[in-house]
C-alpha cells in the first residue's frame, strides 16, 4: 500500500512506516500531522487517482525532527568586473514518520 502526496510544492511516494523529510511544517516534535493533499492511492489491487486530489484518503503521521539541511554555497561572479558575492544557505526541514494511510 502506498500513496503519492503533495506538500511544500513537491510530490512524494510514501509507504507506511517511512520517514519523510519535507519543507518546514510548524509544530513540535511528537505532534501529529495530517497530509490531506493525496494525489494517488494504491492498495495492491486497486489504484485511485485524484483529479486533482482524493477527498476520502488521508495520511497520518507525527513529527520526528525539526532541523536544517547541509549548507549550500551560492557564489555569484562576473569576470573582469571585480564582482564577487558569496552567500550560504541552510534550508529548514521537518522529518515526518508516516503512521497510517487511511482510505
Amino acid at each position: 500500500m502506498y500513496a503519492i502526496v503533495n506538500t511544500g510544492g513537491k510530490q512524494y511516494k510514501i509507504h507506511q512506516g517511512d520517514i519523510l523529510r519535507v519543507e518546514k511544517i510548524p509544530g513540535e516534535v511528537g505532534s501529529p500531522v495530517s497530509l490531506d493533499r493525496v494525489l494517488m492511492f494504491a492498495d495492491g489491487e486497486n489504484v485511485s487517482i485524484g483529479r486533482p486530489v482524493l477527498d476520502n484518503v488521508a495520511v497520518k503521521g507525527h513529527i520526528v525532527e525539526q532541523g536544517k539541511a547541509k549548507k549550500i554555497i551560492v557564489f555569484k561572479y562576473k569576470r573582469r568586473k571585480r564582482y564577487r558575492r558569496k552567500l550560504g544557505h541552510r534550508q529548514q526541514y521537518t522529518a515526518i514518520k508516516i503512521d497510517s494511510i487511511e482510505a
